[in-house]
């Protein structure tokens, strides 16, 4: 007869607690952002967890979280909420984070948390990389109305973004203190994982700069761009902006309109050009701040004008032309069986 297996009824409130607290924050120092999408994955696996099988949080042990529900619950973020596959991927890496964490504090929720480490990250088709043209980009950032401080904000904003490449968290998070217009004008970003890059400046977006820092005089811990309260642009704020600026703009240059435009975009916008500048891939890498150049690699599979110029290099093979023979009547070839 089969013995059914007894696993140990360890709460998971106080060992989740422990793993924020003790490991995540106190440990390994992790950046806010970090801590606040592992927070957000609990939240969302505890609410679906007492909405679908009526498990109260408080009284949740460790083993309650089986193969089961962790499916269920990541099946409901896609089809339910709606997400992508990348996040539904991003809430399974904090989950895996947290197994890993209890198989090293419990020897005895080993094979609970090998039972969860086991799920594997679902693949997906990458979608082929967006970017805009040299001339779409030059309308956007001519689009703010410069005669108003708002305006000027704006126009700071997006040169910002095109010039640096910068993801919009580390536009946002920008302060009057982390730009330098001494020597070699730069600006520091702030990026993933506590890293921080200093990217260098165009004259263009030099000369803003210093306008607009004499025409705020804003202290050196005050927001570089902030929004009507003086307070930190949020992600939406910016993309409202942004928006805003390929409303005006596709006035002049109508194709815009059929273009779907993000932040994101013209940072993928910022690699494509200088990769068509002729900028190594290493240096782009770099500039955007990419942990492994494998990600930076996607641009160079997108760059179709690139692969052109390359195939243009090769001498094409010749191949003789097949000339057809002329078929005979239908009659004329029966008659020849």
């Amino acid at each position: 007869m089969k013995v059914k297996e007894s696993l140990p009824k360890v709460l998971l409130a106080p060992m989740l607690q422990k793993y924020f607290c003790a490991h995540l924050i106190s440990q390994r120092d992790l950046s806010r952002r970090t801590i606040h999408a592992y927070r957000d994955t609990f939240r969302l696996l505890l609410k679906f967890l007492m909405r679908r099988f009526h498990l109260m949080p408080e009284a949740l042990c460790v083993s309650d979280l089986d193969p089961p529900r962790v499916l269920a619950f990541l099946e409901d973020l896609e089809h339910t909420r709606g997400n992508s596959v990348r996040t539904r991927n991003s809430r399974l890496v904090a989950i895996h984070s947290f197994m890993r964490y209890v198989a090293s504090i419990d020897p005895l929720l080993l094979n609970v948390a090998q039972r969860i480490l086991v799920i594997p990250s679902k693949r997906f088709d990458r979608p082929s990389i967006g970017h805009l043209t040299r001339p779409q980009m030059q309308a956007i950032l001519d689009a703010p109305d410069a005669a108003k401080r708002s305006g000027r904000r704006d126009r700071l904003l997006l040169l910002l973004l095109y010039n640096t490449g910068a993801r919009v968290s580390e536009i946002a998070a920008l302060r009057v203190q982390d730009v330098r217009l001494d020597f070699q004008a730069t600006v520091q970003l702030h990026g993933k994982g506590r890293k921080h890059r200093a990217v260098p400046l165009w004259r263009s977006t030099t000369r803003l700069l210093q306008q607009w820092l004499r025409d705020t005089a804003a202290a050196p811990e005050a927001p570089l761009l902030p929004n009507a309260r003086g307070e930190v642009m949020s992600r939406h704020g910016i993309a409202q902006r942004l928006a805003t600026a390929v409303a005006r703009a596709s006035i002049k240059l109508p194709d815009l309109r059929n273009v779907h435009i993000t932040p994101h975009k013209i940072r993928h916008t910022t690699a494509m050009h200088l990769l068509q500048s002729g900028v190594d891939l290493s240096v782009i890498a770099m500039w955007l701040g990419h942990e492994h150049i494998e990600t930076t690699h996607q641009y160079l599979d997108a760059d179709l004008e690139s692969k052109k110029r390359a195939l243009a290099c090769l001498t094409s093979p010749h191949i003789p032309r097949h000339r057809r023979s002329v078929s005979k009547p239908l009659l004329d070839f029966l008659e020849g069986l």
